[in-house]
């Protein structure tokens, strides 16, 4: 007899939903991350001169959709110790594009070079599963105070980004233009209605709806709006007519093609120690980020602490799907963190309703027309969205943090490692009498020197009898939240 799936609600992480519930909550998740996904793509396949809108481009920006797809099912669905089983997206990881971009003029550029971060990328990934086994006798590095402070800063460096996109996209020629800044604040607006002051599928979709009527207005504009402005180069004087930003590019849906299969190893990885070291080091410090990322999905979404089962599938599933995606031409994949703010903005965690976006991925793996018409979003309506998908991450770290005792040491730990850790990775600027590898790995984002001055901080500063007290008391909610994981 077969056995069928019992319902739930959006808010509970097991259980069937209706698909009328389901698809919005899906969809929603897929326009926070589809741009993202394809960036990394397009600035270092671009950088390795790689024709841009050529056959190759085109196939890699396919199967990164593909691999998105398959690897965040699997992050839902954990396939033997490899996945978390918790409500995680997975995207093309924009982290990596600083010590990418270093990486390749020293490896000699051209596709031999995204060949190398693709062969350094397979080892990369496969070294963090490993550590991602060896979790258990590492994790008294990483209470609370560490890995809130880790969620706290990925939220506090991504807030430029957010506001970028409000703005209408770094390098647009109109940034911060009238139109762009009203139809951010009107998809804003938009949500903020649908999430408190609607009930059901509006509310807990509510991102979806905002960003769907933030593409019905940018097409109403460009019916009533001029479309181009004359835009004058600062540095020579010239005078061009540009497209304004928010402009749907109708003309690039109708080039793309309704159907093309993936193709396998379309770069095959080359293997350079110059790119494997750093890289790999890379992946080292994703290990912790990932363990703040799943932190914060399970803190910000069902209100616990992660099990042991669940941060070491979760590591593993980093570091699978990085090597997994490799054979696709696609670099690492990791959780998006924009994705783990809408968990913790809407509290919408059910599997099955999550998964049904992760299936439109793997089909627009097979569609390309698909992929076109989610990539002409204007960035001013995914950055009504994301700003706020960013700051909620950061409230989550707040959330970790404030769980355990703040005392005098968690204080210390959380300032120091925000006000000097953080601040040096977002004013990388500070390292440049240093040697060229401490740039390359703690410059450009706050993230990671600041998770490694949280853990110093937290293996030499002493502990009194509050800290001792509080520890004791984190061991017994984490032995409460594993009781039932079996490992």
């Amino acid at each position: 007899m077969k056995r069928e799936m019992k319902m739930g609600t959006p808010y509970t992480l097991e259980g069937r939903l209706p698909m009328h519930q389901a698809l919005p909550l899906g969809m929603q998740h897929v326009l926070a991350m589809f741009v993202g996904n394809l960036t990394p793509i397009l600035v270092l396949s671009t950088l390795c001169g790689i024709e841009a809108g050529g056959a190759l481009q085109i196939a890699l920006l396919q199967n990164a959709m593909l691999v998105a797809g398959v690897v965040t099912f699997v992050q839902l669905y954990p396939v033997g110790p490899v996945g978390s089983g918790l409500p995680i997206f997975m995207v093309t990881a924009a982290g990596f594009l600083g010590i990418f971009g270093s990486v390749v003029p020293a490896v000699g550029g051209g596709l031999n070079a995204y060949a190398a971060l693709l062969g350094a990328s397979l080892i990369g990934g496969l070294v963090e599963a490993v550590l991602g086994l060896f979790l258990r006798p590492m994790q008294r590095f990483f209470p609370p105070v560490v890995i809130g402070t880790v969620v706290l800063t990925i939220g506090l460096s991504l807030m430029n980004v957010g506001i970028n996109s409000f703005g209408g996209g770094s390098g647009v020629k109109d940034f911060g233009s009238v139109e762009n800044v009203l139809l951010a604040l009107a998809v804003l607006a938009v949500i903020l209605g649908f999430k408190h002051f609607t009930k059901g599928v509006t509310s807990y979709s509510a991102i979806f709806f905002g960003i769907i009527i933030g593409y019905i207005l940018a097409a109403l504009m460009g019916l009533v709006l001029p479309t181009t402005f004359l835009y004058t180069d600062p540095a020579t004087g010239v005078v061009t007519e540009v497209t304004k930003s928010w402009v749907l590019n109708w003309g690039k849906v109708a080039e793309a093609s309704w159907f093309s299969l993936p193709k396998l190893l379309p770069v095959k990885p080359v293997f350079d120690l110059q790119a494997i070291v750093p890289i790999t080091i890379m992946f080292v410090v994703t290990t912790v980020i990932t363990m703040g990322n799943v932190a914060a999905v399970a803190n910000g979404g069902l209100g616990r602490n992660p099990t042991n089962r669940e941060t070491v599938g979760g590591i593993m599933c980093d570091g699978v799907g990085s090597s997994f995606a490799v054979l696709f031409g696609v670099l690492p994949n990791t959780s998006a963190t924009q994705n783990s703010g809408m968990v913790a903005m809407t509290k919408a965690i059910n599997r099955f309703g999550i998964s049904t976006g992760a299936i439109f991925l793997v089909i627009c793996g097979f569609l390309p027309k698909l992929v076109a018409l989610i990539s002409i979003m204007p960035q001013s309506v995914l950055g009504g969205a994301s700003a706020m998908l960013f700051a909620s991450i950061s409230v989550s770290g707040m959330q970790i943090i404030a769980k355990s005792r703040f005392t005098s040491r968690s204080f210390t730990i959380v300032a120091v490692a925000i006000g000097v850790g953080y601040a040096i990775g977002a004013n990388s600027a500070v390292l440049a009498g240093l040697p060229s590898f401490v740039s390359l790995i703690f410059g450009g984002s706050g993230v990671v020197p600041a998770a490694i001055v949280a853990t110093i901080l937290n293996l030499v500063l002493p502990k009194d009898a509050i800290d001792l007290e509080a520890e004791e008391e984190e061991r017994v909610a984490n032995e409460a939240a594993n009781a039932g994981d079996g490992k």
